[in-house]
């Protein structure tokens, strides 16, 4: 008897012996014994029924996942580059130091807000890789993704090692149950500590309930900004050639049940827009296969059919797209055709009627919005002098547009016709869609952010979101910390000084209302120099007590007119002034931050009086001290519950609320 098949009766003995429904092994499809397959269900199942199973060996698909900052797209872009995807050294330079993160807004804050698919070959296998977002506000787009791929690459940092939004993501794949392999990313770093960090990687897999299998993760150590990579953090190649071979040892092909095209299952994940082809899904085919022209339908379970006719298909090739006729299971598809296309559809064949079809999908969860804004029709006394789209009608359909493909986003109409309800995952998550249609043209009045409470059935009591909060900053500094996580009512957690650094790492609970507003705060305690990372952590009951908020209140503009030199010289002294000569202001501005708490009207369109006296003090001149600069985020910080912002496509104004302004003077 040959030893394979010794092997094979032994598996089979032992599944019946133990009586267990499933059977796991390590062996992957490079095994010496030859069974060619990767580990499938034993016990009841036939032989036959294994062969049913197969798998396609010629794809990968793999999402890469990470903390903030921890160097996912720098690596993937290290991954284009050594793919052959550029003709040559010159067109790759061209292309730009970051080619996954091409939108504006990505460039300008240096982080990652879409996920986005691409696909390279190695060795004539074609391997799909997601780009995902590592800030946690985003997590939306990574919960999306994960629906794609076989398996992850966990990209942790060589110094800091897994974060807060590293166990968010690691445990969105675990439940799938993907294989990870974590690239320990940043080896080159001077302070690199690869073996704390792996280890930290295991703890974490083991907190979060990993199988057996999952825990005997692969390790490869990479510089993603020198291309390198190797299996050992101090014998790194010239290229990333051991993370190709590992992603190819390691991540599992799609396994397949049919490829007919009546067992069509593919779960739309995003959607594209084209100008010249419309709504565009994109989907990963789950089963059977699909053809340019094919009979379809869209349906969710329980669900009515959209039916329809893919006019065009298409497959991820490098950076684009490249047409096919045909795509089969485990393939990573673009098409048109059908214009009411929604993620969480799923796309299954219409051919007569549907008879033969497979059931749908279910559809793409996702976790709930915590924080919310109001998005309205400007109506300032400076309102319609610049956008491009004013009423309330575009700024509704504009919304509506969003939430196709930003499944983490709720809009929600208020009782208020011009007035509607945006819900996020987080204040950053609400302020990209603002600077979005601010870009667009858009002129909008935006309310101060909130959060969103609910109601546990099963003890009765109101209850708010919880944020876990990791900040890093100097020793000396840490004080300053505690007491404004003290006074936002947050919960010590952890505390203590990282290693071979000067740096204090603090850890906290806190409300998300207290999270408002504060990140501002801790840097300007720390002047500039803490590292603030916070991800979602739990509803738990109300604090009844006030949160303290801002410590100081507004100044005001006196009146509506132009802001003259000499105004400003005299209300310079109440505080920090944010408006500058020439600008218009009106009533009820804010024009500036009050040295003291409560607000504080100042005349800065104040003109000095002419005369034809000679004045005693007409040589002594006083300077007017720089404005402060508020950029989208630190307005949106910055306004308090009885005021608003007015965002047009060049300025953001900030005023007290007429309205509640309007009640207080009923009530008295």
């Amino acid at each position: 008897m040959h030893f394979s098949s010794l092997f094979s009766a032994a598996t089979l003995l032992l599944c019946n012996i133990s009586g267990v429904s499933s059977f796991t092994s390590s062996i992957n499809h490079a095994t010496p014994f030859g069974l060619g397959f990767y580990p499938t269900k034993c016990g009841m199942a036939s032989v036959a029924a294994e062969e049913a199973v197969s798998v396609n060996e010629k794809i990968r698909n793999i999402a890469v996942i990470a903390h903030v900052d921890h160097g996912k797209t720098t690596l993937v872009d290290a991954l284009i580059k050594q793919s052959g995807v550029f003709r040559d050294e010159q067109q790759a330079d061209e292309a730009g130091g970051t080619i996954m993160d091409n939108n504006d807004q990505e460039r300008e804050r240096g982080i990652t807000i879409l996920a986005k698919n691409l696909a390279v070959m190695r060795n004539g296998v074609k391997i799909n890789v997601m780009d995902t977002p590592g800030h946690a506000d985003f997590g939306g787009e990574v919960e999306r993704v994960l629906n794609m791929a076989d398996g992850v690459l966990l990209v942790v940092d060589s110094v800091e090692g897994p974060k807060p939004q590293t166990r968010f993501v690691l445990d969105k794949a675990l439940q799938k149950g993907m294989t990870a392999m974590v690239v320990v990313n940043k080896i080159d770093r001077p302070a690199a500590r690869p073996d704390y960090v792996v280890d930290k990687a295991f703890d974490l897999f083991c907190e979060l309930g990993a199988t057996d299998e999952q825990t005997d993760f692969r390790v490869v150590y990479a510089s993603g900004i020198q291309g390198k990579a190797g299996h050992e953090p101090d014998n790194l190649e010239d290229d990333l050639g051991p993370l190709f071979d590992a992603i190819m040892e390691s991540i599992p092909p799609p396994s397949v049940d049919s490829t007919e095209k009546d067992s069509l299952q593919a779960l739309i994940s995003n959607i594209d827009y084209d100008d010249f082809m419309g709504k565009m899904g994109i989907a990963r085919v789950t089963n059977g296969s699909v053809q340019s022209g094919q009979p379809v339908a869209l349906q969710r379970p329980g669900g009515s059919k959209k039916t329809g006719r893919i006019s065009k298909l298409f497959v991820f090739d490098n950076l684009g797209q490249k047409e096919v006729q045909e795509a089969s299971a485990g393939e990573i598809v673009m098409f048109c055709g059908l214009p009411d296309i929604e993620i969480g559809d799923t796309l299954i064949t219409n051919e007569g009627g549907g008879a033969n079809a497979a059931e749908p999908l279910p559809p793409i969860a996702v976790e709930q919005p915590t924080v919310r804004m109001t998005l309205g029709v400007n109506k300032s006394p400076l309102a319609g002098r610049e956008g491009k789209f004013l009423t309330s009608r575009m700024i509704r359909d504009r919304l509506f547009k969003e939430i196709d493909r930003n499944v983490a986003l709720q809009v929600e109409e208020t009782e208020s016709a011009d007035r509607y309800m945006v819900s996020g995952r987080g204040q950053l998550h609400l302020t990209v869609l603002i600077e979005t249609m601010r870009r667009e043209g858009f002129e909008l009045e935006v309310g101060p952010p909130t959060v969103i409470l609910k109601d546990n059935e099963e003890t009765g009591k109101r209850e708010e979101p919880w944020e876990s909060v990791e900040i890093r900053a100097p020793e000396e500094y840490s004080g300053a910390c505690i007491d404004l996580l003290n006074q936002r009512k947050g919960e010590l957690q952890d505390m203590g000084i990282e290693d071979g650094e000067n740096m204090m790492v603090i850890k906290y609970l806190v409300p998300t209302r207290g999270m408002l507003g504060l990140r501002s705060a801790l840097l300007t305690a720390t002047r500039g120099t803490a590292i603030i990372d916070s991800v979602f952590d739990s509803y738990k009951p109300m604090i009844t007590t006030e949160i303290q908020g801002r410590d100081k209140g507004s100044l005001l503009a006196f009146a509506a007119g132009t802001v003259t030199s000499f105004g400003l010289e005299g209300a310079q002294d109440r505080g920090k002034l944010m408006a500058k000569p020439g600008d218009e202001v009106f009533k009820g501005m804010i024009v500036g931050i009050h040295q003291r708490p409560g607000d504080l009207e100042v005349n800065v369109c104040k003109t000095k009086a002419l005369t034809n006296m000679r004045s005693a003090t007409k040589g002594i001149t006083t300077g007017i001290t720089a404005p402060i600069e508020m950029s989208l985020d630190a307005c949106v910080e910055y306004i308090a519950a009885d005021e608003i912002l007015e965002v047009t496509p060049s300025k953001m104004r900030m005023a007290k609320n007429p309205d509640l302004a309007k009640k207080g003077k009923g009530k008295k």
